[in-house]
């Protein structure tokens, strides 16, 4: 079964240098990636519907937990392609999304939901309505985002301490600073310019784990 954790990729297709996000998603998770995120902020979720439908196929051929930003209700539609858990899926949220609790009400039991938090408040709250594991960021500045509030590796090292879910840093990580979000105590990363953004997103997939201190296909 898929496990929360390790390197997480969101496949936003704005960042992949124009080439085709499905094939960036499928070189991350052959270089290791051990979760994707697709995020697109910008087309009609019909639009978005084939593109997420191969990614999602492809994690679970390799095992990989895929999770929809935003969107429970395409997330939904993508579920009826998996065979739970074996097809780990799930959506994302944030703070100013669907409130968690609600979200939770609409999807199967066995749906990976994921919540953007910024301090221990927040991260138990998600944890107490039902979160599957918390992002803490902004931890080193993303230009992937804007809006974000700044956190730190030691921020994340709080919010570890005050939940029993998994943690995942997020923002402007880099395979020269992951070692240090992930000595803070985080569970995984999540990443977007660092693997999209990368001239070989198989090969930077592939050192940033090795930078996390693990080796591809790693949990």
């Amino acid at each position: 079964m898929a496990k929360i954790g390790g390197l997480y990729v969101l496949i936003d297709p704005d960042a992949c240098l124009g080439r085709d996000p499905v094939a960036v998603g499928r070189a991350a998770l052959a270089g290791g990636a051990r979760m994707l995120q697709w995020r697109d902020k910008r087309r009609d979720k019909g639009e978005q519907l084939a593109q997420a439908r191969t990614l999602y196929l492809f994690c679970q051929e390799h095992d990989a937990v895929f999770v929809v930003n935003d969107h429970a209700d395409l997330a939904l539609v993508l579920a009826e392609d998996g065979v739970p858990p074996l097809g780990a899926i799930g959506v994302h949220v944030g703070q100013k999304d669907l409130p968690l609790a609600d979200v939770r009400a609409i999807v199967p039991p066995y749906f990976v939901v994921g919540v953007s938090t910024n301090n221990p408040d927040e991260a138990r709250a998600a944890e107490r309505d039902g979160a599957s594991y918390v992002a803490v960021g902004d931890i080193f500045g993303t230009s992937a985002k804007g809006g974000t509030r700044p956190a730190s590796p030691q921020r994340l090292a709080q919010v570890k301490a005050a939940v029993r879910l998994p943690v995942i840093g997020i923002g402007g990580i880099t395979k020269d600073n992951v070692a240090e979000v992930m000595a803070a105590g985080a569970d995984g990363v999540a990443v977007i310019s660092a693997v999209c953004g990368a001239a070989d997103p198989e090969a930077a997939a592939r050192e940033l784990i090795e930078a996390m201190g693990g080796a591809p296909g790693d949990p």
